[in-house]
């Protein structure tokens, strides 16, 4: 890629500004990314980063030819350089350079890439010393005009690595330029959690105090007090619920956000063909309208055909679009309203039950439906492995983007609320939070809200720890706009990650949650004002009661507050009366 020279002196500076000790410029993390194909790729990310020669200014110097094929460089009309592997015979077949890995840091990757026809996934990979290959990410790449490629890797090893690029059409070409791979410590990457909690979850928020005659109101002691938080963080939920004094005070007085485990499920409401029992589905909706506890609907179908209610796998295709219809227009009715999201289709990427007996709009129709029967509810997809396995071909964000744009393009379906749900089921082993951090950014450009719908951690001996780190990074990007964790007490059946013990006592996953609910949540905060009325709080965003004792009188008044992102004016006149 041709850089002209102001552009150059901008990115030194910024890498003087912004020099750590380890020599690496820009310790700041990139956010940006986008879904769209366009004419010319933008300059790398971290000006490359690790990577030599990062936008072939030097012709191919840097670069070699992986396996059978051969690199050169070219120069497009516009004057753009950019490498490009062809006579290729094997999907591996590329173009490839060698960076060193180290143990526990962090890895953002990036490239744009282009194909030399048609389109094609293009998968970044990591050939490691001892031959194995890691999925870094993968892009869906078009012929005549640039896609980017976004991925990243929490390095659980030191060594050095080579960066190759996969396309299962070896018949292609792959061209790729800007390509970037910037290192992080893990103390780096929390500051930018940090920075991020404080940009998108926080805002800063000035008061201002007059008597009744409009004087500034000097020497009031004023304090501030959350009510209720804006960022919908909850818990799983299941009918032991209904059946437990313990357990409804131990949820209660944490979550104000749920979605049943099982309850609302085809399996749980008609087990029998015909004989529709809602029965356990209301009373738990029951218990959370009371407590003032949101639900999120979960699921009206499940396109896994072992996840069925048994007598529906023994229906012809016209018997099971019969049930199927009177199944959407029941609970859709039933609860329509009472929601705030939809699991539409459950898991319509990596199956498809519903597909293979009723056609391939089969998930399309059901969000059309749905949506009619429940316009103002948003309607989620929601998956498995997304964010937690980058070698799941099935779910990556390349095939989560096409699903929604294969449900959005479908006749009636414009205009929909459509939400991206990523379960969240993470393994014993170390999660990958820079694929993860990657994937919601790629995700997060579509433009609609992402949720984390089942979060939970395989058992293990860092459960806690690793928990801690997922909920950390979901809660600080920009994108994510909610976070549901799929546990519980033990006594109601969590297994694979309880949060409290047979007698409510928290487990050290429970200890995270508790903590992290305290840490997101503003502290009582206390102020004097100064002469001229003001004073001024850094304050999540939420609901919030502030008291005034008048510096005179000593008498107490008492005004509630919202902050939002979006507060309309940054300082807040209260007026007090004598």
């Amino acid at each position: 890629m041709t850089i002209i020279a102001d552009q150059i002196c901008i990115l030194m500076l910024f890498c003087i500004l912004l020099y750590s000790g380890n020599g690496i410029c820009a310790s700041l993390y990139d956010y940006s990314a986008t879904t769209k194909c366009l004419a010319e790729p933008r300059r790398a990310h971290y000006g490359g980063g690790l990577i030599v020669n990062p936008e072939f200014n030097r012709g191919t110097e840097g670069w070699t030819a992986f396996g059978q094929a051969a690199i050169r460089e070219v120069t497009s009309e516009e004057g753009n350089k950019y490498i490009v592997a062809h006579s290729r015979t094997n999907p591996l077949d590329s173009f490839s350079q060698k960076v060193q890995l180290e143990k526990g840091k962090l890895y953002s990757f990036s490239a744009w890439i282009q194909v030399s026809r048609g389109s094609d996934t293009v998968a970044a990979v990591f050939k490691t010393s001892d031959g194995k290959l890691i999925d870094a990410g993968k892009v869906l790449a078009k012929h005549g005009c640039w896609s980017l490629l976004k991925g990243g890797l929490a390095a659980n090893f030191t060594s050095l690595v080579e960066i190759l690029f996969e396309s299962k059409n070896a018949e292609m070409e792959i061209w790729a330029d800007s390509v970037s791979l910037q290192p992080f410590t893990k103390e780096q990457w929390r500051s930018h959690q940090d920075k991020s909690i404080n940009k998108e979850r926080k805002r800063k928020v000035r008061f201002q105090l007059t008597s009744a005659n409009k004087t500034a109101l000097e020497g009031a002691v004023v304090s501030v007090t959350q009510i209720k938080s804006d960022f919908p963080f909850g818990c799983g939920m299941n009918n032991y619920i209904l059946t437990s004094t313990e357990y409804q005070n131990w949820f209660a007085s944490r979550f104000k956000y749920t979605t049943f485990t099982n309850q609302m499920k085809w399996y749980s409401t008609e087990k029998i063909q015909g004989e529709e029992n809602y029965t356990i589905a209301d009373a738990m909706l029951q218990f959370c309208e009371k407590n003032g506890i949101s639900v999120r609907g979960h699921n009206i179908f499940w396109d896994n055909p072992k996840q069925q209610p048994s007598w529906v796998k023994k229906l012809s295709p016209e018997e099971l679009r019969e049930a199927a219809a009177k199944r959407i227009n029941s609970v859709t009715s039933r609860y329509a309203g009472k929601l705030i999201a939809w699991d539409v289709v459950n898991e319509n990427l990596h199956f498809r039950f519903f597909e293979d007996n009723l056609g391939e709009n089969a998930s399309a129709e059901f969000y059309r439906i749905a949506h009619q029967l429940d316009p103002n509810t948003i309607m989620f997809l929601n998956e498995y492995n997304t964010i937690e396995l980058a070698a799941d071909k099935e779910s990556n964000a390349v095939n989560y983007k096409m699903k929604i744009d294969e449900i959005r393009s479908y006749p009636g379906n414009a205009g929909m609320s459509l939400g991206i749900g990523l379960q969240g089921h993470f393994s014993s082993d170390q999660p990958d939070i820079a694929y993860m951090r990657s994937v919601l950014d790629i995700l997060g450009s579509i433009g609609l809200p992402i949720w984390l719908t089942e979060v939970d951690v395989d058992i293990g001996p860092n459960q806690s720890q690793y928990l801690e780190e997922i909920l950390r990074e979901a809660y600080a990007h920009p994108a994510v706009k909610g976070i549901i964790s799929f546990s519980g007490p033990a006594i109601a059946g969590f297994k694979v990650m309880p949060l409290a013990d047979k007698d409510f006592k928290n487990t050290p996953a429970g200890d995270v949650v508790d903590k992290l609910l305290a840490e997101w949540k503003s502290r009582t905060l206390e102020a004097t004002t100064d002469m001229k009325g003001f004073f001024e709080f850094s304050l999540f965003h939420g609901d919030y009661n502030l008291t005034v004792k008048h510096p005179v009188t000593h008498a107490l008044t008492s005004i509630s507050f919202k902050v939002t992102k979006h507060l309309p004016q940054r300082t807040m006149n209260v007026q007090i009366v004598d």
